[in-house]
């Protein structure tokens, strides 16, 4: 103690008016205690109580998922033509050559083989509507003797618009689109998406042969069902194997924006290309079909050997 506060001291009590001495209280606490679970003696604490729920209901203990180690597999084929979209082009031998199909009996005028285009969408849904896009558009059609397959596939949303002016580019007045259902949604779900673009519409003024109505008409309480699939198998002896069904292309793709994996994105693009060749078998087969139910046999031909050649 100071001189000065001793001083003080003996001046206060002097005058009678010395303070009384005063314990110091202990500081307050920075934190206060943690919060205890209530229990009786003997009680299990919440954490005992789950793992014994968990035992009692045989529950697995939630493990997190493993993540992948490697680095993600992002190639897609083709090339990048514009930011976003990628463009594949391949061609096949095809082993009819004649340059005219006779639609008659589909209800359709005849057609040049050079004129048909057979196509194809990928989209983010099957109801359609102006929130259903597509992300990809097949074609296929004849170049020297050859089947040609194109396909756009955009990476990007914004893409989407010179993905639209690209394929129009491949379409003239006289092109006679093919498709399977494509009446009723390929097409008018691209007629949306063209205005929704501002862009003029390529495809509303042009032949179109939809196969899925003559399919139906010959076909229907004959087969099991009319899908595209069951056309393959039926007409063309076609079993796809390792096949990525249609309803899942939306989530492949989708997957492939956020960054995932192409795998399955890649497998759409086969089962695009699929299609497309289909499309031009089945019209073909149709066609033949249709020309061998005309023909009467005469009665001093040998059944077998005409059996034989219309097999």
């Amino acid at each position: 103690m100071s001189a000065l506060a001793k001083r003080l001291g003996l001046l206060r009590s002097q005058a009678g008016t010395a303070l009384p001495s005063v314990t110091p209280t202990p500081p307050m606490p920075t934190t206060a205690p943690r919060a205890q679970w209530p229990r009786a003696d003997g009680a299990r604490s919440p954490e005992e109580v789950v793992a014994q729920l968990r035992k009692l209901m045989k529950l697995r203990i939630p493990t997190p998922a493993a993540r992948p180690t490697g680095p993600i597999d992002r190639a897609l084929p083709g090339e990048e033509i514009a930011p976003g979209l990628r463009y594949l082009e391949q061609t096949a031998p095809w082993p009819r050559e004649d340059a005219e199909l006779a639609l008659y009996d589909i209800r359709h005028e005849p057609a040049q083989r050079s004129d048909l285009l057979a196509f194809d969408t990928e989209t983010t849904g099957l109801a359609g509507g102006t929130g259903t896009r597509a992300f990809m558009i097949g074609a296929a059609d004849f170049i020297d003797g050859r089947m040609r397959i194109r396909q756009l596939c955009i990476t990007t949303l914004g893409a989407e618009r010179e993905m639209l002016k690209t394929f129009s580019k491949w379409l003239r007045p006289s092109t006679v689109l093919v498709s399977y259902n494509g009446r009723s949604y390929d097409r008018p779900l691209l007629t949306t998406r063209y205005r929704l673009a501002r862009l003029r519409d390529p495809l509303i003024e042009l032949r179109h042969v939809d196969l899925l109505h003559p399919v139906r008409r010959r076909y229907r309480g004959v087969w099991v069902n009319c899908k595209l699939a069951t056309v393959e198998r039926e007409l063309l002896g076609v079993l796809r194997e390792d096949d990525l069904p249609g309803s899942e292309a939306p989530a492949a793709w989708l997957d492939y924006l956020r960054g995932g994996s192409a795998d399955k994105l890649r497998r759409v693009g086969l089962h695009n290309a699929q299609d497309l060749r289909s499309l031009f078998g089945v019209l073909e087969a149709m066609c033949d079909e249709a020309v061998i139910d005309s023909v009467v046999v005469p009665d001093d031909v040998d059944l077998a050997i005409a059996e034989s050649g219309f097999d």
